[in-house]
């Protein structure tokens, strides 16, 4: 399977993972000039921005551990452009990410905070 298949697959699993789980679909992979958002979902009234991660085994820290700290800022700039175009910005927010593993899907709720 070529990667980007992968990705779109591992999105679909966690997407429908967090649905199962209460959530509601606004977009997915959402891009601006700073990055992309794999996810963006609504959990009551709070805005979340997913980060999606597959991983084949734990080697060097396993897939919620490569979300660097570079990334959460391009993350962080891209959701910052979604709330100001979309009119958002008084919503509550918070930065999720979904490690997918072999046999497993760990959801871990506000994996780092940045304050928007």
């Amino acid at each position: 399977m070529k990667t980007i298949e992968r990705g779109n697959l591992n999105e679909k699993i966690a997407c429908e993972y967090l649905v199962s789980n209460g959530l509601e679909l606004v977009a997915s992979n959402y891009h601006s000039r700073y990055g992309e958002i794999d996810l963006i979902m609504k959990d009551g009234g709070v805005l979340v921005f997913i980060e999606v991660r597959y991983r084949r085994n734990k080697n060097f820290g396993g897939a919620s551990m490569s979300v660097t700290p570079a990334k959460q800022r391009k993350i962080a700039l891209t959701a910052l452009q979604f709330l100001q175009k979309n009119n958002k910005t008084e919503l509550p927010c918070r930065f999720d990410v979904v490690a997918l593993g072999e046999n497993e899907t760990q959801w871990i709720k506000s994996a780092f905070d940045n304050s928007l």
